[in-house]
């Protein structure tokens, strides 16, 4: 079923993302298949009825792409050995580009015998090492673990077996620039986007408001995005418990998130660890005031030149204090970000992050 197309200058690509979830990783997934589209033809490979699968009508037959789905229970499923093999087999596919972990020791079996360049895309942090007999045979055949930062890549080194032909890369994934359009509005308004989820900073930036009541500085604060399921009951029990709730708005999932940050003043990100976040990222992009911890990839965010205020981490005082200091400076502040756009076309641009790309895709 492997079919041509003039322009395509590389060997057939699944791009393979089997998460049920609807975030960021899975978000990257189908905008890298949208954008390696014109150089390979593309196949994505993604878990049936699920996020990738429901948002096919913005990536469906995009420069030819095309669908595969796989219905399985768990990560080690026969389902996914028999069925991503005939994915390869079907559409001839040379390159595969993995979004994930834990279906990594399915896709093994699914590989054995094939000519395939499995590259892992690696956009969070992980925590245990990997390094036992079987991750060492899992992770065998890996060509290329790509990591979106040099936090990230530091932390693929010493949590995952390399094996005799694996290289590791960096690779800045591509932002979307668009000149910032702001909403004026009286009150102070603060903006958080993620999943909500432990340890993604949402109950921290809540609480760290209660300066703001304390010094009678008024202020809306949007929460937008859906549920960790695990963690929902956890949170609105905090939530419902907060003596200032009627300011805090909790949005949920949504299709445009663009206006919540053309109406934001302050980007509050205090999360506990992340890989490099896509929301972060684009309130940079829209001039927004952003406050984050210092971990992860936000002190490479700063190396780079990037104006944001990063508090001590997981200091709940220093992130009340510094997000006193903005809401009184918020001017002041705002005029200091406008480079951030500049840095994010220079480091986070397409044509970088195509090219890095298209020089570990076979032929």
């Amino acid at each position: 079923m492997q079919n041509k197309h003039k322009s395509w200058t590389k060997a057939p690509t699944a791009i393979i993302c089997l998460s049920p979830y609807g975030g960021g990783m899975e978000l990257d997934a189908i905008k890298l298949a949208k954008n390696l589209s014109t150089f390979t033809q593309i196949v994505i490979v993604a878990k049936k009825d699920h996020f990738i699968d429901k948002q096919q009508e913005n990536y469906l037959n995009f420069n030819g792409i095309a669908l595969q789905t796989i219905s399985f229970e768990s990560s080690l499923s026969l389902s996914i050995i028999v069925k991503a093999r005939k994915i390869m087999q079907e559409y001839g596919i040379k390159n595969v580009i993995f979004f994930g972990a834990s279906e990594l020791k399915s896709l093994y079996f699914s590989f054995l015998g094939l000519d395939i360049n499995l590259i892992v895309r690696h956009g969070t942090t992980k925590s245990k090492p990997k390094k036992d007999w079987l991750h060492r045979l899992i992770y065998s055949q890996v060509a290329y673990h790509v990591s979106i930062c040099q936090h990230l890549e530091t932390n693929v080194k010493y949590i995952i077996p390399f094996g005799k032909i694996t290289q590791s890369k960096l690779i800045y994934p591509s932002f979307e620039f668009q000149e910032p359009l702001h909403v004026k509005h009286k009150t102070l308004t603060l903006l958080h986007v993620g999943r909500i989820a432990g340890g993604k900073g949402q109950i921290d930036a809540i609480q760290a408001c209660d300066v703001l009541v304390e010094n009678g500085i008024d202020f809306s604060f949007n929460i937008v995005g859906g549920f960790d399921g695990e963690y929902e009951q956890e949170f609105l029990e905090f939530y419902n418990l907060c003596s200032y709730k009627e300011k805090i708005h909790l949005i949920g999932f949504t299709s445009d998130v663009k206006a919540y940050f053309e109406s934001a003043d302050i980007f509050i990100f205090p999360s506990h660890g992340e890989g490099l976040s896509n929301a972060f990222m684009e309130a940079l992009s829209n001039d927004l005031v952003c406050i984050a911890y210092d971990n992860t990839s936000f002190p490479e965010l700063k190396r780079l030149g990037f104006y944001f205020e990063m508090c001590k981490n997981k200091d709940k005082q220093n992130l009340r204090e510094t997000l006193l200091e903005c809401a009184l400076n918020i001017k002041k502040k705002s005029e200091k970000t406008n480079r951030n756009a500049l840095l994010i076309q220079e480091f986070f641009s397409l044509e970088n992050e195509i090219s890095r790309y298209l020089k570990i895709l076979a032929n």
